[in-house]
């Protein structure tokens, strides 16, 4: 059956054709379709490039060392596509390219998608020992992407932040340093969205870190 289905998705002879190819073979769920799916992404079809990564995010782990062997060779495009992959995934495999491309990459976009994957990482997947670095960098960058030009990214920042917050099995140091932020972020920032969202972040610190609650 994925056979058939990544045989329709080589022989599609229209963008209408490669999108409905790419739905039916995503929706199959077989890690056989990985390589395709992969190589969707550099097609010049937004549309069959969105089913690719839904299908990616939903066949999950299988689909992020794949990912992560062709993440240096691909172009712009297929490299955006492939990090909203690794955003939708959460595998800790993917925290440096959803790190530098939270900071670094010039598409909003992909900046948000990288923030709330940041937000959203399987800690419990990584090895103990490294986690606590690990959310530090990943706080870092969450702070500085709060700060982003773009409203949609300072959002993102907010909500990963707060997962992030509430994924710490400790009270680490840096919690004050992102309550501190939200608090920030919901008094001052420009877009009423944000601020809401920073609102409901400091709610579940609440809850979730009473000790460090200062209002």
């Amino acid at each position: 059956m994925a056979l058939e289905l990544i045989r329709a998705v080589e022989q599609a002879d229209s963008s209408e054709g490669l999108l409905n190819a790419v739905k039916a073979l995503a929706a199959a769920d077989s890690t056989e379709a990985i390589p395709t799916l992969i190589t969707v992404l550099g097609y010049n079809n937004p549309g069959a490039a969105v089913a690719a990564v839904d299908g990616l995010i939903q066949l999950g782990e299988p689909a992020v060392l794949p990912l992560l062997e062709q993440l240096d060779g691909y172009n712009y495009g297929a490299r955006a596509w492939a990090v909203r992959a690794m955003a939708g995934i959460g595998d800790p495999r993917g925290l440096n390219i959803l790190l530098d491309a939270a900071a670094n990459d010039f598409a909003l976009s992909v900046r948000r998608a990288a923030a709330r994957g940041l937000g959203t990482i399987c800690w419990e997947l990584m090895p103990q020992a490294q986690v606590l670095d690990a959310q530090i960098r990943a706080v870092k960058t969450l702070l500085q992407a709060s700060r982003d030009p773009e409203w949609v990214v300072r959002y993102a920042a907010a909500g990963a932040l707060q997962a992030l917050a509430v994924a710490a099995t400790v009270q680490p140091d840096w919690l004050t340093e992102v309550l501190t932020q939200l608090e920030e972020i919901a008094q001052s920032d420009e877009t009423l969205a944000v601020r809401a969202r920073a609102l409901l972040a400091k709610e579940k610190f609440r809850s979730h870190a009473p000790g460090i609650y200062s209002n």
